[in-house]
């Protein structure tokens, strides 16, 4: 069940939900995400093999039934990748929330006030989810912005840090660096210093 199915069952709006209410469903989208990106793998490494076996065939009539089940496992493949698609954006909706909801009971003890999001801006989050030409990167832009009037100073780092790992893997893919673990330890620091940059 996505985010804002199960929103429509539910009394209370995303802005209005505890802690605890949005870590289990950001839990619960963390697990469909990775069994949609198990599928959308699997699927992937089926066409591979259905493409070869097409490529060495000879005999025309296996060649079109091989050809129709790349075609079948490629329409299978897009749904699945739309499915995710709408799943990344969702899980990334609710661990905002979760976030500004933290900051929101840290705040409170200081006397400060933490901006949540409006009625108005999670109907056009909705919009966002659905329309299948705005990625997830762009959504978790869209999202940060609305999020960003609510948050202190400093405190929403994440973007940063998530393209940090982004320029190492890009790195990796233009041979610049080769060495996995090397990659991984840059990363890892990379986001490690950013982290310690909000908190000080």
């Amino acid at each position: 069940m996505g985010l804002f199915d199960w929103l429509t069952k539910s009394n209370k709006s995303l802005s209005q939900m505890t802690r605890s209410e949005l870590r289990r469903q950001e839990l619960l989208l963390q697990r469909e995400r990775d069994q949609l990106v198990k599928r959308v793998t699997t699927l992937a490494g089926q066409k591979q093999e259905v493409f070869e076996r097409g490529r060495d065939e000879r005999s025309p009539e296996v060649r079109r039934m091989l050809a129709q089940e790349f075609d079948l496992k490629t329409t299978e493949q897009l749904m699945a990748s739309r499915q995710l698609n709408i799943r990344s954006k969702e899980a990334v909706t609710v661990t905002r929330m979760r976030m500004l909801r933290e900051n929101a009971e840290r705040a409170r003890a200081r006397g400060s006030k933490l901006g949540l999001i409006s009625e108005k801006d999670l109907v056009s989050l909705e919009k966002m989810i659905e329309n299948d030409n705005i990625t997830s990167e762009m959504y978790q832009e869209r999202l940060d912005d609305m999020l960003r009037s609510g948050l202190e100073e400093g405190e929403s780092m994440l973007t940063p840090g998530t393209q940090q790992v982004l320029d190492i893997w890009e790195q990796m893919d233009t041979g610049l660096v080769k060495d996995t673990h090397q990659a991984f330890e840059e990363a890892d620091r990379r986001v490690r210093e950013r982290h310690k940059a909000a908190e000080g």
